[in-house]
């Protein structure tokens, strides 16, 4: 299954408050990208980010995206803006350090 351009939107709509976001369709899903750094991705009208230290904390249920892929984390109330902000602040900030 494929991820609607809807949700993409919705997300990117969310995601408005974080500097830097862009976005890349891959194969029917969609790449997310912060100042050019892969953090997460829509994938089957989910978001999911990599997981990182910082971002343990918030207790979010581990996914496979897909055959083969690495566990991502799903989160799961993207409505709560100040919180997704936070999410993808704290797992930039992990990744930048890599």
């Amino acid at each position: 299954m494929s991820s609607s351009k809807e949700y993409r939107d919705f997300v990117l709509e969310q995601l408005s408050g974080v500097d830097g976001i862009t976005v890349r369709p891959m194969m029917g899903e969609y790449l997310l990208y912060c100042n050019g750094i892969l953090f997460g991705g829509v994938y089957d009208d989910n978001l999911l980010v990599k997981r990182v230290e910082s971002n343990r904390k918030y207790g979010m249920q581990e996914i496979i995206p897909y055959p083969g892929a690495k566990p991502m984390y799903l989160v799961d109330d993207i409505d709560n803006r100040e919180r997704l902000n936070n999410i993808v602040f704290d797992t930039c900030k992990d990744l930048y350090k890599k």
